[in-house]
Order: structure tokens, then C-alpha cells, then sequence
């Protein structure tokens, strides 16, 4: 327990700890904030259980761990807290909704990433707060891609240490080319979106905060390796998935109203299940601002050596 009274357990499996005793209706102190710091950059997940009992309270805890920023898609701010993310499909479907083999149409579900993977600088973490709870499904997964990368074997560590990858935006899941969900896409949207050029980010890079090194394979963005022929790389990157899948690394939490969970986005990937799309999901998030650059912009002659 802390001097202020708080204390963290490790979650069960390992992966994540769980904040209790922690007031944040009032001021948190200067020394309980870096503790919390330090708690965030040891363990890569915090979970703070029914905590979450207003935009402000989030806001107010969020701000602990760094500048928060505004999501790049102006659609996903919330109209009255630009630096929360509003993720709801109260007003009808936000993402396209998909059958997944049962005749259930599932909305949200999107499988194993970082944020921000498809730009240079990621986002150093989110917070989510669970507003309002499905009946059914909506779970939240994460995976500790720095626990992943230790357990890897020495000659893998070897082989793809100094390689790059390439990632781009995807609005689909039927655009993946890795672990793509079997599902029929059920809706026709033609959504808008601003325009993402390609980039190289290190298939392994260095924690900016903590040294450690993390697997970088946000398998919803990832389209291949650089410096590799394409079935060389493919194969490289279905190994990598084959090894994330061992559930030691991951954590899924099922949601209670006024949930918090805090995630360091250098290090832990995160996914969700999705929900049947008649049932009513409000999710709040702030994004931690990420300032520390880890790939660059492909240039298009680098896109066609790979075709």
C-alpha cells in the first residue's frame, strides 16, 4: 500500500495490475501522480474498477500521465470534451458492422493493435471509461507486446531486431492481409477519412520511457517487411502471430459501468470484441500524447520493391 493509501495488485495472469483505494474526486498530489507514472511504465495496463464516474473525473486522472490530444478524425471527439473520444453507436453503427459466422451483426470489434501504428509518433496511451455496457460481448483485450519479445527465442530476437515493417490506415477488417476475422460485412458505408501515407515503423523498437524492447505488430495495420521478399516476410510476420497468441501475454476485461483502464500504447497492444449492433455501447477515452518519433514515411519506391 502507498503512503497515500492506495494500493496495486497484479492482475491474475500477470499481465496489468488493478489501482483501489485511490481518490481522484479531488486534487490527486504531485507524489501520487508519479506514482502512478511509475506504475503505468512497470506493469503497461492499470485498472482502476468503477472509478470512472465523470468526464471530469476522467480528464482529471488522465492529465497525470501526460498532454492529452484530440483524436485526428474531428467525427470522434466528443462535442462537449474535444480531448475525449465519444466511441458509441447510439446514433446508429460509427464502424462497419460484420456476421461472423452466427447471423449475429457485430459492431466494433477490431482485432489486436496499437493507436496511432500507421503514423510515425504513436500515442503514448489512452484511458477508456465505460459509460454504458452492453448485455452481450464488448470486452476489451491487452497484450504485453515487451513480455512477448522477451519470451521470443534468442535466434527470432536476432532475426528481427533491426528490421522495419510497414503499416498503413485501415478502415476494414477485410482489409488486413494478417489474423483477418472470418466475417461476411454486412453494411455498405462509404465513410471519409483524412489521408495516412505509408510508413516504416521498427518491427522491434525501444520503449522511449523504460529501454525495453517491445514487438511492434499491431496486426491490424502491419502489410509487411521491408528488406524481405513478400513470402519471406509474410512468413516472418505469421510466426510473430502464432507467438503473441499464447494467452500469457494478454489480459480481456469484462466491463462494469464506471470502469477505467489506463494502457501504455508503446508497449501493450489492445482489441475488442465488438457487441451485437442493437444493443447500445458508450465508451469515453482520452488519449496521453505520444512525442517521441519511432518510424518515418515510406517513400513510394520503397512501397514497389515490395510488390
Amino acid at each position: 500500500m502507498s503512503d497515500t493509501g492506495y494500493r496495486a495488485t497484479p492482475l491474475a495472469g500477470g499481465v496489468g495490475s488493478e489501482i483501489a483505494g485511490l481518490d481522484i474526486q479531488s486534487e490527486i498530489p504531485d507524489q501520487t501522480a508519479a506514482e502512478l507514472r511509475a506504475l503505468w511504465l512497470e506493469h503497461g495496463m492499470l485498472y482502476f474498477r468503477g472509478m470512472g464516474t465523470s468526464p471530469e473525473v476522467q480528464l482529471h486522472l488522465s492529465r497525470c500521465f501526460g498532454d492529452l490530444e484530440a483524436h485526428p478524425i474531428p467525427k470522434f471527439r466528443h462535442p462537449d470534451w474535444p480531448e475525449l473520444i465519444l466511441l458509441t453507436n447510439q446514433d446508429g453503427p460509427t464502424s462497419p458492422v460484420y456476421d461472423f459466422g452466427d447471423g449475429t451483426a457485430i459492431h466494433g470489434r477490431i482485432p489486436w493493435h496499437i493507436d496511432l501504428a500507421f503514423k510515425t509518433t504513436p500515442n503514448a496511451g489512452a484511458l477508456l471509461r465505460m459509460v454504458r455496457k452492453t448485455k452481450d460481448g464488448g470486452q476489451t483485450g491487452w497484450l504485453d507486446a515487451a513480455k512477448a519479445y522477451d519470451t521470443l527465442p534468442d535466434t527470432t530476437k536476432a532475426r528481427i531486431d533491426n528490421l522495419e515493417a510497414v503499416y498503413l490506415f485501415r478502415a476494414g477488417l477485410e482489409e488486413m492481409r494478417f489474423s483477418a476475422p472470418e466475417g461476411v460485412r454486412l453494411d455498405a458505408r462509404k465513410d471519409s477519412y483524412p489521408h495516412f501515407p505509408p510508413v516504416a515503423n521498427p518491427l522491434v523498437w525501444n520503449h522511449p520511457a523504460t529501454g525495453r524492447r517491445v514487438l511492434n505488430l499491431s496486426l491490424l495495420n502491419i502489410d509487411g517487411v521491408l528488406g524481405l521478399a513478400r513470402a519471406d516476410g509474410d512468413a516472418l510476420i505469421e510466426e510473430l502471430v502464432e507467438h503473441i497468441a499464447d494467452p500469457a501475454f494478454s489480459y480481456v476485461h469484462q466491463w462494469q459501468e464506471n470502469d477505467m483502464v489506463l494502457w501504455d500504447n508503446r508497449r501493450m497492444m489492445h482489441c475488442t470484441l465488438g457487441h451485437p449492433v442493437d444493443q447500445v455501447r458508450v465508451v469515453h477515452r482520452t488519449t496521453i500524447a505520444g512525442s517521441v518519433a519511432m518510424g518515418r514515411e515510406l517513400a513510394s519506391s520503397e512501397l514497389e520493391e515490395m510488390a
